[in-house]
This record gives C-alpha cells, structure tokens and sequence, in this order.
C-alpha cells in the first residue's frame, strides 16, 4: 500500500471502556498496525532516551519527567529541538513521540490508541477518530475482574486516569477529552459489548474511508 492509500484510526478511550481491546480487535480486522505502549519504545529507541522517561510522562501534561532547575518547557512540535538528557520536559517527550506517530503514519495504514495521535495526524487526509466510552458499572466491574481490585479501588483508579487523560488531551490539542465534536465517531461499548462494538466501528471506518 503506497503512502496515499494509507490510512489511520485513532483511539480515544476511557479506562475500564474496553478500548485498548476493542483496537487492538479492530486494527486486526482492518489488517493494519497497532500502536498503544509500543509507541514508548519506539520513542526511546529513535531518540536515544531512556523508556523510562516516556513511561513517567505517558498522557500526562506538562508536568517535568526530570525537572531542570530552570523548568524550561521546549518548543512545540515540528520545531526540531530535542531536549538535553539533562533537561528534559513533557513537551519535549511529546515532541519526541509526535514524531514517531507522524512517520508511523507516513509508513504504513495504522490504529494508534491515545497520546492526542488525532491531533498530531489532523492534517493526513485519511484518518478516522473515535472515542470509547462506557458506563460507570461496566467499567468498574472490567476493573475488578481484571486487576482483582475492590470497588472503591477501582472507581479512585477511573477518577485519577479520566483527569489524566483529559488534562493531557486538552492541553496539548485545544480541543475536549471525549467531548462529541472531538471524534468522528463516539460510542458506549456498554451498549453493544466489545465484539459487535467492533463490528460496528469497523462497518463505520470502511465505510467513511470507502474501504
């Protein structure tokens, strides 16, 4: 597939939504590339950064991974600086991966979850953008039943990582974190489960991409 029959799907999701595996279900039916934490990897591989950094500042915003006494932030996107090893702040790490997902992009038809990809990707002529949702039972009950966590333990987990995500989102695309006119497309996966909440994206993206 040459470069101007790629196309992309981003994933918006909230915590306990299903979403990771919901894309991860998608992309394998679309028969494209999958992109969630590998993107940290491949983030410190191309830079030559410790993973650790993009680890500490995966979806959040503006806080310092290692914070130089100056508290400089670095420019935005596209600027061409990379930060010093001793200096290094969450702009530059998100510089950093915003880079690898527009060559990833370039390269190859893909579905990248999270880390505002929609936002970097908003200029590709083919892209698709969803967002993930469920309702608060289902997702504190996929919580527990996968982490063997309590109730309570679950919901603090749902509150810290809705702020976290929509902090980050907010901060770095200027637009809303699961707000309907952020995404092509919104859905409850409470609604229709996981697999036939697959079925229905994919029917979706085939059809505004005319697959």
């Amino acid at each position: 597939m040459n470069e101007s029959q790629n196309f992309i799907v981003n994933v918006g999701r909230q915590l306990g939504s299903g979403g990771h595996e919901i894309a991860e279900k998608l992309a394998a039916k679309l028969n494209i590339a999958f992109y969630d934490k590998e993107l940290i990897q491949l983030a410190s591989a191309e830079s030559g950064l410790s993973s650790e950094f993009f680890e500490r500042a995966d979806e959040q915003a503006s806080q310092s991974a290692l914070t130089h006494f100056w508290g400089m932030r670095f420019p935005f996107v596209g600027d061409g600086a990379v930060a010093s090893k001793n200096c290094l702040s969450n702009d530059a790490l998100f510089q950093v991966q915003s880079d690898v997902i527009r060559r990833l992009a370039q390269e190859q038809s893909a579905l990248f979850v999270g880390r505002c990809a929609d936002y970097i990707l908003r200029d590709h002529p083919r892209c698709v953008n969803l967002f993930i949702s469920s309702s608060m039972s289902d997702r504190i009950h996929r919580l527990c039943a996968t982490h063997h966590i309590s109730e309570e333990k679950a919901e603090q987990w749902i509150e810290k990582a809705d702020a976290k995500r929509a902090n980050y989102y907010n901060y770095y695309t200027f637009k809303q974190w699961g707000a309907a006119a952020s995404y092509h497309l919104c859905i409850d996966s409470s609604q229709l489960g996981v697999e036939q909440t697959v079925d229905f994206i994919e029917a979706f993206v085939r059809q505004r991409l005319n697959l």
